[in-house]
């Protein structure tokens, strides 16, 4: 066991491996500006999509493609509440006929906690007196 040890050799120091016969994959180097004016270079395979924006490595500030064209902005739809959906579904008049018809259930008791209906606290009330 001990003959196969490499030794003098750090865990992922360094590479064994020889760089003689390796051919590099095309490249191209990519400039972007920051807001402040200032420029980096990102060096990317020569296939690869170029995207619009990058992030500086340094600074973490996102730049922008020297001579890129602007992105096209995106049709954000507006938020949907809950009101607009249940305007989906029911007229107005339909909700307040709804409303009205459940006011009179709560009132009259026969809906909601027990705690608020007014017959139990008139009832209450006269229990302790």
């Amino acid at each position: 066991m001990a003959e196969r040890a490499l030794r003098g050799a750090r865990l992922g120091g360094q590479s064994f491996e020889d760089e003689r016969g390796v051919e590099m994959a095309p490249r191209q180097e990519v400039e972007y500006v920051l807001p402040n004016g200032s420029t980096f270079t990102v060096t990317m395979a020569e296939e690869a999509e170029v995207p619009l924006e990058w992030e500086d490595p340094k600074t973490g500030v996102m730049g922008r493609l020297v001579d890129g064209a602007e992105p096209e902005a995106k049709a954000e739809k507006p938020v949907r509440t809950h009101w607009d959906m249940l305007l989906e579904r029911r007229s107005t008049e339909e909700l307040e006929e709804i409303l009205t018809e459940r006011l009179e259930m709560l009132r009259a008791g026969e809906i909601g906690p027990p705690h608020l209906h007014r017959r139990n606290r008139r009832r209450a009330a006269a229990k302790t007196s």
